[in-house]
């Protein structure tokens, strides 16, 4: 087992795909010769993951971009179910560049019997494509990687986003998730945790992790620190984030209606989507908010930044968020809980934080921040110089890489030992 030391390295830049034209799948030839083209140092990575949304979705096109870059051989084996026509453009415009291709390939979030239809359709193109490095992203995505049968030769990397981790200790689904981890454990040479947080998470919920053990935090490209400048409509608040129990929004709801029946008026947007949007939209209704508080849908968080003076994320869960980086790259003001790895992100200022699932701790934080706007500005210039020296895309990219070049020359001392 390696130690789970943070890897810093390395310069570069790498961007998260823009939106395209409608989606055109590629395919690398099956009989391309393994080094035609390329280094002999260059890997051939597939990096597979289930839904194409939110920051997991972010993470491996920035990753996959960044490989790329710096001359590996990458492919996508992602779901076909989700995503929607944002998903389809961006995956559109980074398919030209994509040595191994794109597959979409059904993958339900629950376990069902599809999913071995999309084991086997996994395992025939790998068969073909016998990659290097298997790349699995989120709980599916993982378990997928290491179930298959095919690319013996590859090394397994896992890198959880949070996954079936974050499922409430105690409760029948997150009992089974957690014993399908037990059983993968083995199958894996690499695990890349987002955060120590989530490392130490796995160790007490799941096992001490059988594979090598690294460190990589999410990372962000230097152009995401432009300051963010509030449109002239701009409400107190904004939230970004999907729309379901673990992010926590009927909190931030709560808050602002005890807010208001104090005599405060706090305007908020929500910007996101998910299943629980139309329950959000009337419990704002029944709180008598519905002049206070605007649901738009999705929005790229850079623009929804602009939407409100001051980011409020509530949640009861998160792994490292991005959401919350790119807020303090941009410059916006930042109420968090005090969940995952968040602390990590706000360092020596993480006493700030608050703690989740309490509307009084959230109203308390957010009149603080309304009455006291120079001691928010000056905390969040400190927080964006954190970000920018701690939380490089370019260290995240190199740091992948090491690791999978460490796992894999550990497999081949294995082999001869």
């Amino acid at each position: 087992m390696g130690d789970p030391r943070p890897i810093n390295p390395g310069l570069g830049r790498a961007t998260f795909g823009r939106v395209a034209g409608p989606l055109t799948m590629t395919r690398a030839p099956a009989g391309e010769p393994r080094h035609a083209g390329y280094s002999p140092t260059s890997l051939k990575i597939v990096h597979i993951l289930r839904a194409p949304l939110g920051g997991l979705f972010r993470h491996v096109m920035d990753v996959a971009n960044g490989q790329i870059e710096r001359g590996h051989r990458v492919g996508l084996i992602v779901d076909s179910t989700t995503g929607g026509a944002r998903a389809d453009a961006i995956l559109a415009e980074l398919a030209p560049r994509l040595a191994l291709g794109v597959e979409r390939v059904p993958i339900a979030r629950e376990i069902s019997p599809r999913d071995l239809h999309a084991l086997w359709r996994i395992s025939w193109r790998l068969r073909a494509l016998a990659p290097d490095v298997l790349h699995g992203h989120g709980a599916k995505g993982a378990a997928l990687t290491r179930l298959t049968p095919t690319a013996a030769g590859a090394i397994r990397a896992y890198t959880p986003h949070g996954g079936s981790l974050v499922y409430s200790p105690g409760t029948l689904s997150g009992g089974f998730y957690r014993l399908i981890e037990r059983i993968l454990n083995p199958r894996t040479d690499l695990f890349l945790f987002e955060s120590n947080y989530i490392a130490e998470l796995y160790r007490t919920v799941v096992a001490p992790p059988r594979g090598m053990v690294r460190i990589v935090r999410n990372g962000i490209a230097e152009a995401e620190f432009d300051p963010a400048v509030p449109r002239s409509d701009a409400t107190d608040i904004v939230c970004v984030g999907e729309l379901r129990p673990v992010k926590a929004i009927d909190v931030l709801i709560e808050a602002l209606a005890i807010l208001r029946q104090s005599g405060r008026r706090v305007s908020a947007t929500i910007a996101g989507e998910g299943p629980d949007a139309a329950k959000l939209q009337a419990l704002a209704d029944r709180q008598g908010l519905a002049d206070q508080v605007r649901f738009i849908g999705h929005c790229p968080a850079r623009t929804a930044f602009t939407m409100g003076r001051m980011l409020v994320i509530p949640s009861r869960a998160e792994s490292l968020p991005y959401v919350v980086l790119e807020a303090a790259a941009a410059g916006l003001p930042i109420i968090a809980s005090d969940v995952g790895g968040v602390p990590e992100i706000f360092g020596p200022q993480a006493n700030r934080l608050i703690p989740p699932d309490d509307s009084a701790a959230l109203v308390a934080a957010i009149a603080t921040a309304l009455d006291d706007p120079e001691r928010m500005r000056s905390g969040t210039q400190v927080l964006k110089a954190r970000v920018h020296s701690e939380f490089s895309l370019c260290a995240m990219v190199e740091a992948n890489l090491a690791a999978y070049r460490e796992a894999i020359a550990a497999r081949k001392v294995a082999q001869f030992t």
